[in-house]
């Protein structure tokens, strides 16, 4: 299990969405914030389970 933490730039390249898409997402509970409301965090495990299920949904 992986305790790294990614900034918004991070999950940004990760995903390769823009800024707003990642702050909507993590509006929708799509990915879950962990930072404070103006900081956001993510953990790293689950923008790469999203970016796997995302692959597989086309």
């Amino acid at each position: 299990m992986s305790d790294e933490i990614l900034g918004l730039d991070q999950v940004c390249e990760i995903l390769g969405k823009p800024e707003a898409t990642i702050k909507r997402y993590a509006r929708e509970s799509l990915l879950t914030n962990i930072g404070d409301e103006d900081e956001f965090k993510f953990n790293k495990e689950e923008v790469m389970r999203y970016l796997d299920f995302a692959k597989r949904l086309g």
